[in-house]
């Protein structure tokens, strides 16, 4: 489940921003919300993967559903936000770690029980939805090639000829992407707020 609406949107980033809960958790979801990884990804990352000087995260192969490295651009946003979270978990390997064990991640069942607990209903928006929320937003807008696009969400071209000839990562196209996606979070929250 994803939420597709600007002003829905809007509402929730303006809800992560409010959660009582661990604050690494609201990092992650402001991060879910920007980077659009797949939360495995992002709960599992380590501080070592993250270059903030060149503004990417080089999630190694191992960790990424088609087996290869992915490199995701970091907007200032983005930047700004790990920045933060390193005061609060800098001095583990990991972003976020268990609050039991700073060896051990969080628990896969975090970013969806935090979302319930802001009062979104599986049924209105998951963690792993906001993949689908940046992809239906940046494919509507008709600003960018949808190839950049899935490239952006790690996404293997399906078709065997394709794929053998479409090889490009479309890195500076996604770099652009990623600044104009965190611009229009930002506004929707924005707006949100104006609204309340």
């Amino acid at each position: 489940s994803a939420l597709v609406d600007r002003r829905e949107l809007g509402k929730l980033l303006l809800t992560i921003d409010g959660f009582s809960g661990h604050a690494a958790t609201r990092y992650a979801l402001n991060l879910l919300a920007l980077l659009a990884p797949r939360p495995g990804e992002l709960r599992l990352a380590k501080w070592t993967e993250f270059d903030l000087e060149e503004g990417v995260w080089r999630v190694p192969a191992d960790r990424m559903k088609m087996r290869r490295p992915h490199r995701v651009p970091l907007s200032p946003q983005a930047t700004v936000l790990l920045r933060e979270l390193q005061e609060h978990t800098g001095t583990s390997e990991l972003l976020f770690p268990s609050v039991r064990s700073w060896k051990k991640p969080m628990s896969e069942n975090t970013f969806n029980a935090a979302l319930r607990r802001m009062g979104y209903s599986s049924d209105q928006m998951t963690a792993h939805g906001f993949r689908a929320t940046f992809s239906t937003f940046a494919n509507e807008s008709g600003l960018w090639n949808a190839d950049a696009i899935e490239r952006s969400l790690a996404h293997v071209e399906a078709n065997d000829v394709r794929r053998a000839y479409v090889r490009g990562k479309h890195w500076e196209e996604r770099v652009r992407m990623a600044t104009w996606w965190a611009a229009q979070l930002d506004e929707m929250k924005t707006q949100a707020g104006d609204e309340a």
